[in-house]
Formats: structure tokens, sequence, C-alpha cells
């Protein structure tokens, strides 16, 4: 679903909320210029009667006029109020569900689009941009009063005489007319703040996440200085855009004067409790054409809000999507694996093997045809289907700020602690997490600071072991990990392998990890080695039936095998 679409949904959805803000923006101008108009006349005669002596000021009716005015007053302010509650209701409802639409869009949007933004861009998009549309929802209302104080100041202005009320309608409906013309010719400046504030985002992001290597070879200077530019170039955004603030500003404010002057010259021979009624009526109603104006003033803004994540949604509507294999038999480069296969992604350091990794889950492009899986083009596979199908531990082991529940739970939601302790063991991290304060319920920071790096990846190794996939895809599993601990993930790993008949895919320096592996895949586009562990079991290639000896000599004679250097 695009994103406008998605907008007019909710805006279906919210329609109850939004009418009743329109409506109670409707009576808030209907009371405002009924209020102005009443209390003008009234200040008008009571003057009037007051300087004409203490039998005419005595005959005047004071009361009613008064209880009028402060009826006005109170039905106003609750108007008021029941418009703000309504329409922002309806704009956090719209919100609540457009952000998620928002973070699923960039989920399954093809890898080429998603990987162009950085993690300040897309906070961005979800917050900058979506905050823009919020905006929108929030000023739906606007036209309902609009509509209603031109109806309520023409049946005013009236009274004088149908030039004044000509006059007033000329006056609002020239300004209208003037903004919308300015409207389309100053929307750059709007664009080139919501652009500037996505660009400070990113590099305060990207700068941030860099902050102690800046410390370390003392370039706070010139990591202030960038981001000192990049506020600079939004400040300067900013002060272009409050100058057509300023044009529409003053244009309101000439619009009000001209409508009172008007009103007020054209029915001056009605009397001046009359005129006074009708001046105001009209300054009254050219002053509630502000929330227009003000929309207009932001239109350049919410455009480029709107186009920014249009792109998103039209990008992720027109990734193909398919159904997941049946089986999760791979075709790689032509080579068959049957599930429950360990291969060696091998290959020299910078062939390409993270972004091979990369790939099998969706967040790279995979070039046509080179991977199969089930005798489905894995090219052609939605990123939900591919991460359906593969487990993964990333290179950098990059964790929640929550517990060790939270992280372990990314991979299933639903899994028990019988499940999660079990993943630790295989993991060998049980022992690290019972020792730590609440155990799983242990608060780990950002990106969990509280563990140490070897740590932090057998916990994403852990997370890994509770998806329900056929596959694990593991890159640099043992990076971090001394050579005891290493060994015991390599005996636990193997055990858990043997037990629930999943297949790998590894990328390892480790050899006590890649021993475990019985056919390759070299990343690079060579030619594999034959299988690793052919003779081991009877019936051809395959890590089932080897014998953990057969593992423990190719471990003590490397040259027997090609190890997953990369």
């Amino acid at each position: 679903m695009t994103l406008h679409r998605l907008i007019a949904a909710e805006r279906w959805r919210e329609r109850r909320r939004l009418q009743q803000a329109g409506l109670c923006a409707a009576l808030v101008a209907i009371a405002s210029v009924l209020l102005l108009a009443l209390s003008g006349w009234f200040l008008t005669a009571a003057a009037l009667a007051g300087g004409a002596g203490i039998v005419a000021a005595q005959a005047f009716n004071y009361m009613l006029p008064s209880a009028m005015i402060r009826l006005l007053a109170i039905v106003r302010t609750g108007a008021r109020y029941g418009e703000r509650l309504a329409s922002h209701g309806a704009a956090f409802g719209a919100l609540a569900r457009l952000r998620p639409a928002l973070y699923r869009a960039l989920t399954v949007a093809p890898p080429s689009v998603v990987l162009a933004l950085g993690r300040g861009e897309a906070t961005a998009r979800l917050i900058g941009d979506v905050d823009a549309v919020e905006w929108r929802f929030v000023r739906l209302s606007g036209p309902w009063g609009v509509v209603a104080a031109l109806a309520s100041g023409a049946a005013l202005t009236l009274l004088c005489g149908w030039l004044a009320m000509v006059a007033t309608l000329a006056c609002v409906g020239g300004a209208l007319g003037l903004a919308r013309a300015w409207a389309h010719r100053l929307e750059e400046p709007g664009r080139a703040v919501q652009q500037a504030m996505g660009a400070l985002r990113e590099e305060v992001a990207t700068i941030g996440g860099a902050a102690a290597e800046l410390r370390c070879f003392a370039l706070e200077d010139w990591a202030t200085a960038r981001i000192t530019a990049a506020s600079d170039r939004l400040a300067e955004a900013q002060a272009r855009q409050a100058a057509v603030a300023a044009r529409f500003e003053a244009l309101h404010v000439l619009g009000v004067a001209l409508a009172a002057a008007s009103a007020l010259v054209l029915s001056a021979d009605a009397g001046a409790p009359i005129a006074a009624l009708a001046a105001l009526a009209a300054a009254m109603t050219a002053d509630a054409s502000a929330p227009i104006l003000r929309a207009m003033i932001e239109r350049g803004r919410l455009c480029e809000a709107e186009a920014r994540l249009e792109t998103l949604f039209e990008a992720a509507e027109a990734h193909p999507v398919t159904d997941v294999a049946e089986d999760a038999s791979l075709l790689i480069d032509r080579m068959p694996f049957a599930p429950g296969s360990r291969i060696a992604l091998t290959g020299p350091s910078g062939c390409g093997k993270t972004s091979l990794v990369e790939g099998l889950l969706g967040l790279r492009p995979l070039s046509p045809g080179r991977i199969m899986i089930g005798g489905r083009d894995a090219a052609s596979l939605a990123p939900a289907s591919l991460r359906a199908t593969f487990a993964w531990t990333p290179q950098d082991a990059a964790l929640l700020a929550g517990t060790v529940r939270d992280n372990l739970r990314l991979a299933d939601d639903q899994a028990s602690e019988d499940r999660m302790w079990q993943a630790l063991h295989d993991a060998a991290l049980d022992d690290v997490v019972r020792a730590l304060p609440q155990g799983l319920n242990t608060w780990l920071g950002e990106d969990g600071a509280r563990l140490s790096g070897g740590e932090r990846r057998r916990l994403s190794l852990a997370r890994a072991y509770l998806a329900d996939a056929p596959w694990l895809l593991l890159d640099e599993p043992g990076e971090g990990l001394d050579a005891l601990v290493a060994a015991q993930v390599a005996r636990r790993m193997d055990a858990r392998l043997e037990r629930t008949g999943q297949g790998m895919i590894l990328v390892s320096h480790r050899p006590v990890l890649s021993a475990l592996c019985d056919r390759q895949w070299a990343a690079d586009g060579e030619a594999a080695d034959p299988p690793l562990n052919a003779r081991s079991r009877p019936g051809g290639p395959g890590r089932a039936g080897a014998h953990p000896a057969d593992l423990r000599m190719r471990s003590a004679h490397p040259a027997g095998t090609r190890s997953c250097d990369g």
C-alpha cells in the first residue's frame, strides 16, 4: 500500500473523530465571529448610551448582551478544546498505524533502497517525516472553520448592506487566492528544511556512533565542525522558510485590516454600533483564514516529507513477493546442498563473503540464478521468506538496549525459558547469564555494553539457535573467543546440529569451527573443493555420521582441508 492510499484509509478510519473536529472548528469560528461582532456593537452602543445622559444609560439593556457575550466565550472555549482533542486523537490514532506500516515497508523494500538510508536518515523518516503527516491530520478541520466563518460573517455584514458583505468576502477570497499562488512558487524553502533536518540527523547519528574512535584519534573538533556545518545548513533553510512565513503572515494581517476597514466605511450610514459590529465581524471572518494560510506555509515541508515516505512505500510495494520454498535444499553456483549440510563459505579476505551472507537474508541484492532455495530463485524471494529460511548470527553481533530475555526473543517472542536456557547452553553462555544479577532479566545496556565482545557474539549465536529456521547462517561466530571457549562452542554446536538436523553455512577464521563443516563453497566464484567428509558416511557427502575423531584429525592437520580464511 502506498502512502497516499494509506493516508486515505486512515482518514476513513478516523472519519468520526475528524468530523467531530470539523464540527467543533465550525462552532469555534461561528462563536468567534458572533462574539467579536456583538462585543463591538455592545461597547459602542453602551458608550453612546452613557454619553446621552442618565436616562438613556438607565434605559439601555446591559444584561442581555453581556450574558450573550459570556455564553459565546464559553462556547468558543469548549469547542476549541473539543476540536483539539478530536483532531489530535485522530492524528495520533493514524500515526500509531502509520509508523509500523513504514517500518514494515523498510524491512521489505529492496536492499538498494534500504541500504541507501543511514541510521539518522531512517530516523528522520520515522520521526520527522511522519510528524509532518501528523500535522496534516491536525489541520484537516481548518476548512470547516473557514466555511463557517464566511457564512456567519456574511450574514452579519449583510445587516449593514450587501456592499459590506461583498467587500468582506472579496478581502478573504483575495488573500486566499494570492496565498495559493504563492504556495506553489514558495515550496522550495520548506522542502529544503525537511532535507536539511534529515541530513543533520544522519550526521549526528553517524558521528555519534563513532564517538569513541573520534576521541581516541583527537578528532572531536573535526566532528564538531561537520555537525556545525549541517546545523548551519538547516538554520539557513529555516531562515528562508521564516521569510516565506513572514509573507503569509503579512498577507493575513493585511487581509484582516482591509476587511475591517472596508466593512466600517461601507456601513457607516447604519450608525456607529452597527458599523462597529460589521467591522469586527469582517475582521474575525478574515482572521478565520489563518489555519489555511499556515497550511500553505508548511506546504513545501509536507510535500517533501510525503515524497520521501512515498519512495519507501512504492519500493516496498514494487518488490516481488513469493512464497517461501517448500523445502530447504540449496543449489549454489550449480552445487547442490541437501538440508542438514554443513557448508564452509571460503574465499580470500574482501571477496564478498559477508555481502553474500547478507544477500541470503535479503539485506543486499543477489545475482539472479546464482542461489536456488527449494527450486526457487533466492533473488526473487521476499526478504521475509529468506529470513524464515536462515537464522543469522551477524559479524558485528548487534544487540538491543534491553535485557538478555529481550535480545533472545528477537528470534522467537514466544520462546519459553527452557528453550532460552538450552540455546544459551548450546552457545556456551548459560553460566555467564546465570552469574548476572537478574539472570535473563539483566539489563545489558546500549548494544550489550555490559557484556564482553565474545559474550555478545555468543548471545547473538544463542539468538540464532532460538529461531525456527532450517539453516544457520553464521558469520564469524568464533571471533573474540579464547581457544578453550571456542572449542566448547564448537563441541556444543556440533551436538546441537546432530540433535536438530539443521544445516549450517559458516564463515569463520577459527579452525576448530570450520572443522565442523563437510562441504565448501567458494564465495569468490572459484570452484569449491570436494566434500571434506565424503568418506565419513555411506551414501555420499554430508555431515551426519561423521565421527568426532575425524573432526579432531582435520583440525589438527589443516593441510588436508581448505580453511575458512576470509
